[in-house]
């Protein structure tokens, strides 16, 4: 596409202004804020100047009163209507059904797909906006080599139209020695039956007394089942449920916990993988979808489907200070390779394909 006049890009902010932001909203933040400045300074061309972020009718109370950059106006996204750009972004696996010009989407995952984590109504749902989006889209942005072939396998789509943008981290402070740290294992993300943490209690009540589990996150799908297991188990004063926990505090978290464990069933990328490793902090995830990716060599890798595995992964942790430091040393330099501006620097390069 060529113009002689600055293009215009959209963005589909819905969940880039979450009060209580996780995995996508994150994302989706980075993205908007990192392509806003680009286009500020005239480095995106032939788009530049402002940058339109649409939100969708159900989060507009909550968009109107976020902040955004300058140079960043809000637009209503409603079906009936085209978005009025000249390329635009889906950051969340998920399209407009009215096209006028280019369409890029994100795909983060396709788990409600491929497993029982969600209700029967929004699996359906889930699947038909995401086959939608994939047949729109003139590109398609996964965040994983993961999650681009379950595009490929479960949506259909060719490889050549997808191209695989990492997450990213910001860079923390230098983090804290490992003997100094507490004997805390901090796990972060929803209480739901995906992140697997019925197994990550039951391998944790196979471990050494004097750890305590730290649980950060708020309750999702099969929440409840995970806090009658939690309320019977032997350790259960030794579980902390902390729900939503802000950013400061998170940060904290990362500074102060010794392990981060992580034996998820399936992840699209695992942010909480590489901010543990930007904190320092050493990490025990699956050895299945994404997150051995993203950790490969600088982590304990586990089954998650054997509580077994897991309570080993953590017993080793737990009781080798010089794995532990070992790992925080691998983790750190593994993080240095997924920076946001990465991100959005590749985020602008599929732009460019499409102008």
């Amino acid at each position: 596409m060529k113009a002689q006049v600055p293009l215009r890009i959209g963005l589909d902010a819905t969940y880039a202004l979450d009060r209580e932001p996780t995995g996508v909203a994150v994302y989706s933040r980075e993205i908007l804020n990192g392509v806003a400045e680009l286009c500020a300074l005239g480095q995106l061309r032939p788009a530049e100047g402002q940058l339109n972020a649409y939100v969708r009718p159900h989060r507009l109370r909550t968009a109107w009163r976020a902040a955004l950059p300058g140079n960043v106006s809000r637009r209503l996204l409603v079906d009936a209507l085209a978005p009025g750009v000249a390329m635009f972004h889906g950051l969340n696996q998920r399209l407009p059904p009215r096209k006028k010009n280019r369409f890029t989407v994100t795909f983060h995952d396709l788990f409600v797909m491929t497993g029982e984590y969600s209700t029967p109504e929004f699996r359906q749902r889930f699947s038909t906006l995401a086959r939608e989006a994939a047949e729109r889209a003139d590109l398609i942005i996964a965040v994983s080599h993961f999650t681009a072939t379950q595009v490929r396998d479960l949506l259909g789509v060719a490889p050549g139209r997808i191209r695989v943008i990492y997450h990213g981290v910001h860079a923390a402070p230098p983090p804290a020695p490992i003997a100094q740290r507490q004997p805390w294992l901090l796990h972060v993300g929803a209480l739901q039956s995906r992140k697997n943490i019925l197994s990550l209690v039951e391998a944790f009540e196979q471990t050494t007394l004097g750890w305590r589990l730290k649980l950060a996150g708020g309750l999702g799908y099969g929440s409840a089942a995970i806090l009658d297991r939690i309320a019977r188990s032997p350790r259960q004063s030794d579980i902390d449920i902390m729900g939503y926990v802000s950013r400061a505090e998170l940060e904290s978290l990362y500074a102060n916990c010794s392990a981060l464990a992580f034996p998820s069933l399936d992840e699209g990328f695992g942010i909480p993988v590489l901010e543990a490793m930007a904190y320092g902090l050493p990490v025990v995830t699956s050895l299945r979808s994404a997150t051995m990716e993203v950790a490969a060599d600088a982590a304990v890798m586990t089954d998650p489907t054997s509580v077994d595995s897991i309570a080993a992964g953590l017993h080793r942790v737990m009781t080798d200070q010089t794995l532990r430091q070992a790992l925080q040393q691998a983790g750190l330099a593994r993080a240095t390779a997924f920076p946001w501006a990465r991100a959005v620097a590749e985020t602008a390069a599929v732009y460019r394909e499409l102008f």
